[in-house]
């Protein structure tokens, strides 16, 4: 059997372990899964008259249905990591990554098995969100269907490259416990980026902390292909934080992962 085969074999093998995971233990999916759901009905039935006026134009509900649902998308696959971060550190502290290191399989599949997992339950998450966001009035009947393929493409990068960082969170974390704490930014940032209210609307002295982290030009990037705003250096903006997050993911998980257990 070639390198690649068995790479392939091992990180199904991997890929399932992790899905069986999830199914067996929903509560992890269905706490990050609630938190998007929760503020997309909390901003557009309880602060959507008031947060309409920060978009300005005289925008309605409907118009803020229109500008919130993209940044509550890129909210849920922020969301999505925090629990494979989870799930990784209780594989350490259970002792199973130490046995997976001593078997002779694909050292690469043990993190290829949680990020794909991860990446497809953030799939699904979105999807969910996207039905009630649909439901109470979310439309998008500008977009392509080339631009709907790049939404998806856009989602599952940006997915893909905080997976890494949550990966390797949860390796270097002691504890399930640290894990759920070091994994905070990833719930954290969605919030103080501009998916409530456009950057402009927020005070001078937070505007940079709110433009210069990645999640501010994603949802901007979405926002520009599923309702036809300008797009600008957005989206080659996002592709850069998304490759170097995937990077830096990688090569830290991959050094953990071979690091020997003390």
């Amino acid at each position: 059997m070639s390198a690649l085969s068995l790479a392939v074999r091992d990180s199904h093998t991997m890929l399932r372990r992790n899905l069986l995971h999830a199914r067996r233990y929903p509560s992890l999916t269905l706490n990050v899964l609630l938190m998007p759901v929760v503020l997309l009905l909390l901003f557009v039935y309880v602060f959507g008259d008031v947060m309409s006026a920060g978009i300005g134009g005289g925008a309605d509900r409907s118009d803020y249905i229109a500008y919130l649902v993209p940044g509550i998308l890129l909210m849920t696959i922020g969301g999505t990591p925090a629990g494979t971060a989870v799930s990784v550190s209780m594989d350490m502290a259970e002792g199973i990554i130490a046995r997976f290191r001593t078997l002779a399989i694909h050292r690469g599949s043990v993190l290829i098995g949680h990020v794909v997992g991860s990446v497809l339950q953030a799939v699904v998450s979105v999807v969910l969100v996207g039905s009630v966001a649909v439901a109470i009035g979310f439309r998008s009947t500008d977009a392509t269907a080339v631009e709907w393929l790049a939404a998806f493409g856009l989602l599952t990068l940006v997915a893909t490259a905080f997976t890494w960082i949550a990966v390797g969170t949860g390796m270097a974390s002691p504890n399930p416990e640290a894990a759920s704490n070091n994994a905070l930014p990833l719930i954290v940032l969605p919030l103080i980026s501009s998916a409530f209210v456009p950057i402009d609307a927020m005070p001078g002295w937070f505007q940079p902390i709110a433009e210069y982290q990645p999640f501010t030009p994603a949802i901007e990037t979405l926002r520009g292909l599923l309702l036809g705003s300008e797009i600008g250096d957005n989206g080659w903006i996002t592709i850069v934080w998304c490759l170097g997050l995937s990077a830096l993911g990688y090569l830290w998980s991959a050094s953990l992962f071979k690091r020997d257990p003390k």
